[in-house]
């Protein structure tokens, strides 16, 4: 369990480190991202997240679960099920507001746009830690050297994609009228819940053995229903959404690349 929970620790505090190294970018930029530029950050965050969820997180759960002797697509599908139905959940109870949307969506609040800028990109952080956080997780209960390499591929293209995402919040923050400073440490605690949620679903596991393929899955559902509501819809919008397709596209391949190469 110790070991477990010190390479989760490891994996998504990169993770966390790379959102921060994003948020920085506050401090040398002073207008937002262009918009085109915004939609190929997007498209590569969505193309990692598939193929992380594919490869590092749908298959182990299958072969877990045919290990354990079980009928390897039931704890798939059901976790899976599981996952979109959280991620779900918090869309609509949470409230938060994409960068470049008017209206916030989720409940009806009278928090402050740069409080619901942050809550949009925390959102998508929270499936993304437990994926780094179970992955490393899974690799320490089976001591393998190759899921340790799946593990350590994975959040090396979680952190890629993280940095992005720090800029994404920290540079709307600025143009809302908050100081450099402030936004850094806005942008860079949005990756915060990264390291919580893989720690907390890392001794889930640990106390649950038999969980680990539902949460494998879970973490799978959860991030993909953040794909397919959010991101891929906001790198598409606009005119020349070709530029947004190549970029899920290239993260797709950057996280298969990673994912074969190192596991």
């Amino acid at each position: 369990m110790t070991q477990s929970l010190l390479w989760a620790a490891g994996g998504t505090g990169f993770t966390f480190l790379m959102t921060s190294l994003g948020a920085a970018v506050v401090f040398f930029f002073r207008r937002q991202v262009t918009a085109s530029a915004q939609r190929i950050f997007l498209g590569f965050a969505a193309g990692v997240m598939i193929a992380a969820s594919v490869w590092s997180l749908l298959i182990p759960a299958i072969e877990e679960a045919e290990g354990a002797g079980q009928v390897g697509w039931v704890p798939a599908a059901g976790g899976f099920v599981l996952g979109v139905a959280f991620l779900m959940a918090l869309d609509g109870i949470l409230p938060h507001l994409h960068p470049g949307a008017r209206e916030p969506e989720g409940a009806r609040s009278k928090l402050h746009r740069t409080t619901l800028l942050i809550f949009a990109v925390t959102l998508h952080n929270i499936p993304e830690g437990m994926a780094v956080g179970l992955s490393f997780a899974l690799a320490a209960q089976h001591n393998d050297p190759a899921l340790y390499a799946g593990a350590m591929a994975l959040a090396v293209g979680m952190g890629i994609q993280n940095f992005p995402e720090g800029a994404a919040i920290a540079l709307p923050l600025r143009q809302e009228g908050v100081g450099r400073t402030r936004a850094f440490l806005w942008g860079s605690l949005s990756g915060l819940v990264e390291p919580v949620f893989g720690l907390l679903t890392v001794l889930l596991a640990g106390s649950i053995q038999p969980l680990m393929p539902w949460l494998l899955s879970f973490a799978a559902g959860a991030m993909l229903y953040v794909v397919v509501e959010e991101l891929i819809p906001e790198a598409h919008l606009g005119e020349h959404s070709n530029v947004g397709t190549l970029g899920v596209m290239g993260g797709f391949l950057v996280m298969m690349i990673l994912d074969v190469a190192l596991g």
